[in-house]
């Protein structure tokens, strides 16, 4: 049978490290309302301020990172895309961008094209969030009815808690914990607390303490992101039989002056540092593959501001990326979806 393809899709990437690339990516990654939830006007002014400085650092950034192949980010995909092949006989295995090259829309028409008919929709994203996973099943859902596409959907749902996704964790990270360290950070990305609070009602549960949603419904655990990023942390500390007092949580990459769900990765190496960890190990598990997030924010700007606070060395454990062992759980996990 090769009529059912897989089709693996992350974030997405500029085409390449020049400032006109890096503001076209920017502008449709910020311009999604799942993104920035805000009306379109007030959204379309919003963004052109933001890409009037935006593009020229992000793109000093891009450079730092980026790899002779192209951007990580998408070069990782890759490679997880042809580990992938040989674990799904089914049909052909592509990859997708939400923003970028190459585009869903375009992956979608081309596999109808080739006669596929059926589709297993793999968001690389751990945890729910409207800006990772429900934009992209939306623009794939949109595609198929606006193309009339003869493609049916199968969507691999958020696995945070799967016991299988946990394992693949400590398998990449394990020769990191397995030297001498003081602390063990784990810092998710951030989200907006409005994001959240537009999901559900969070008066039940404080977003800030460690259990936030720990009694709560099921229908709210399944799109609470901060607590499923917390449930992440804890299986993984569990696991390896890290004690309490010797990993935390953080959320990183806070963009404009709204109020974004705590601790803030920024602050926390301030105040591990005068804590007196010295050799910090982070480890960032809301990506599966290594980005500019992973690579610049924390690798590098992150390595930086711990050293000056204090610290002596930050080790940034890499993202699961194409490692065999995360290479069979996730066909495990797409063959069951």
């Amino acid at each position: 049978m090769t009529d059912h393809a897989l089709l693996l899709v992350n974030l997405g990437s500029p085409a390449s490290t020049s400032v006109t690339d890096v503001r076209r990516y920017l502008n449709q990654f910020l311009m999604d309302p799942y993104v920035v939830d805000l009306p379109w006007p007030l959204r379309r002014l919003l963004v052109s301020l933001i890409l009037i400085k935006r593009p020229e650092q992000s793109a000093h950034a891009y450079a730092s990172i980026w790899w002779d192949e192209g951007s990580p980010l998408v070069v990782l995909t890759r490679r997880l895309q042809a580990a992938m092949v040989e674990h799904w006989p089914h049909g052909p295995v592509e990859i997708a961008m939400r923003y970028g090259q190459p585009a869903l829309p375009d992956v979608l028409a081309r596999l109808a094209a080739q006669g596929v008919r059926k589709v297993t929709l793999a968001p690389l994203y751990p945890q729910f969030a409207d800006s990772t996973v429900t934009t992209v099943v939306e623009q794939a859902r949109q595609t198929i009815a606006e193309q009339q596409l003869p493609l049916q959907m199968r969507v691999l749902q958020p696995f945070y808690d799967q016991p299988d996704y946990i394992d693949a964790l400590v398998a990449s990270a394990r020769p990191y914990l397995e030297q001498a360290y003081d602390h063990l950070l784990l810092s998710f990305h951030g989200l907006p607390e409005r994001h959240l609070k537009k999901l559900y009602r969070p008066a039940a549960h404080d977003l800030r303490a460690a259990d936030c949603c720990k009694d709560a419904s099921a229908e709210v655990r399944a799109v609470c992101y901060r607590g499923q990023c917390q449930s992440t942390a804890k299986a993984f500390a569990a696991k390896l039989g890290i004690p309490d007092g010797k990993w935390s949580v953080s959320f990183q990459s806070r963009l404009g002056r709204d109020k974004w769900i705590e601790p803030y990765t920024e602050t926390r190496l301030d105040e591990l540092a005068k804590s007196g960890v010295k050799k910090l190990l982070v480890m960032c598990p809301a990506f599966v593959a290594d980005c500019i997030e992973t690579l610049e924010e924390i690798g590098m700007r992150g390595s930086e501001q711990f050293v000056e606070a204090g610290g002596q060395e930050l080790v940034l454990v890499p993202c699961l990326n194409d490692h065999p062992h995360w290479v069979k759980v996730l066909a495990g996990m797409c063959e069951k979806a």
